[in-house]
């Protein structure tokens, strides 16, 4: 994809930041969310491209904008696929606690995995722990392989896991094998990417997340080095029937970071809304609207942060 494509993209994203920023600590996150998903879409209608949605916010009759299927960009210039996140984190910027973010993530058409909206069951790890992980295995199997590559012992780990009843039993096995729990309220794209990022102080994700924030971080991950490893998790045979529809027969197949995200002409760009591992949130001075993103892209391995100021007051200017 094209630089220029790419700094695009980090546009859209801060838009959407910004719109969800504005509902921070309101209690109120399906407003958040809207906010981010109109700011996005609204941009990306701009950019030259031909863009479709194979996994977002939805199926169309869930979804009124941003769904699957839904075709982005002026239609003019590269095909691409992407998978799009307006706002990570709902209930962070509802309840104005950390860990939330927009993000988008394009590769070239065909390259993106293309699933319904549904929940997979994930775990990921850092570059340094790569070969160590398998949804195959156990957790404690997991937890000492990981701890053997790392030179740590099992009771140093620290395991990112979302906040869900459907976790309890997860949780109780990471405990018993003597490893520590770092709980998060919601966010599996940036807990993901978590463990391919040095200074976090996490060192695996594990539980089941939705389908769409798999892919997302895929992408991250592998521009950083790290793993990860999805399995789909159909909730009933709508949802089974929803796959063969989609060319998925079987839904059991553990998917690797290739499957996710095919080739390398793949990138990955996130704003920050609320603080995170990853990145800032959006900040306010006087005269300036402050956000911090990051553009990551597979092939060159670069990884970009920006710091944009958005000037607020241009009375200030002419003064």
């Amino acid at each position: 994809m094209d630089r220029n494509l790419a700094l695009e993209f980090a546009r859209v994203t801060e838009a959407a930041a910004i719109a969800a920023a504005n509902w921070m600590g309101r209690g109120d996150k399906k407003s958040a969310d809207g906010a981010a998903v109109d700011a996005m879409r609204d941009r990306m209608k701009y950019i030259n491209f031909s863009g479709k949605i194979v996994i977002g916010e939805g199926e169309k009759d869930e979804a009124p904008e941003l769904y699957i299927g839904e075709k982005l960009g002026t239609g003019k210039g590269e095909e691409l696929d992407i998978a799009v996140d307006p706002l990570e984190c709902t209930d962070s910027v509802a309840n104005g606690v950390p860990n939330a973010m927009s993000v988008i993530a394009t590769g070239d058409k065909g390259s993106l995995f293309h699933a319904p909206d549904m929940y997979m069951e994930k775990i990921a790890c850092g570059h340094k722990a790569k070969g160590a992980i398998s949804l195959e295995a156990t957790v404690a199997e997991n937890l000492k392989n990981v701890a053997g590559k790392l030179s740590k012992e099992v009771s140093e780990l620290v395991v990112v896991v979302l906040d869900r009843p459907r976790h309890e039993d997860l949780i109780k096995q990471i405990r018993t094998a003597g490893a520590r729990v770092r709980l998060i309220s919601d966010g599996d794209v940036a807990g993901a990417i978590a463990p391919s990022v040095w200074e976090s102080g996490i060192d695996l994700l594990m539980g089941t997340g939705a389908s769409a924030e798999g892919v997302l971080a895929a992408i991250a991950i592998k521009c950083l080095g790290g793993e990860m490893q999805c399995r789909l998790k159909p909730k009933d045979d709508k949802q089974i029937k929803r796959l063969q529809e989609m060319g998925i027969s079987d839904y059991n197949k553990i998917l690797t970071l290739e499957d996710l995200a095919k080739g390398d002409d793949l990138n990955f760009t996130a704003t920050g809304v609320i603080d995170g591992p990853l990145l800032k949130g959006v900040r306010y001075t006087a005269h300036y609207c402050i956000t911090h993103s990051v553009v990551m892209r597979v092939k060159s391995g670069t990884i970009r942060f920006m710091e944009t100021h958005h000037r607020l007051d241009e009375k200030f200017y002419k003064n």
